[in-house]
């Protein structure tokens, strides 16, 4: 069962252009640096995203997004609650977000 990890965010307004894009590229980098505990391999299977370019006007004050697939819940429920590069991530960019949003989601159920 794919899930497809989505997340959101509106970097604060005084933090310097360059610390938004090594948060992002720190996040992009996840993909790499998260090991599965038990294969020592990477687990998280596709990971994307960058900052808003939508015409629509309907961000809502978020600026980035992010995608990650996960093959299983037990995979995502790893990289949320355990994997160590995924919470010195989390922990890294504490203090320069000022909104973050998260949704989750598996294909075809409604």
């Amino acid at each position: 069962m794919t899930i497809y990890h989505i997340v959101l965010f509106k970097f604060k307004d005084l933090v310097p252009a360059e610390e938004d894009k090594d948060a992002c590229n720190r996040m992009l980098a996840l993909s790499t640096k998260c090991l599965h505990p038990t294969t020592k391999k990477t687990y998280v299977k596709i990971l994307g995203g960058g900052k808003d370019n939508s015409p629509e006007g309907l961000q809502n004050g978020l600026t980035h997004a992010f995608i990650a697939q996960f093959e299983n819940e037990e995979d995502r429920k790893y990289y949320l609650e355990a994997d160590p590069a995924h919470r010195e991530f989390v922990t890294s960019i504490k203090d320069i977000v000022d909104k973050a949003q998260v949704i989750d989601f598996t294909p075809g159920v409604f």
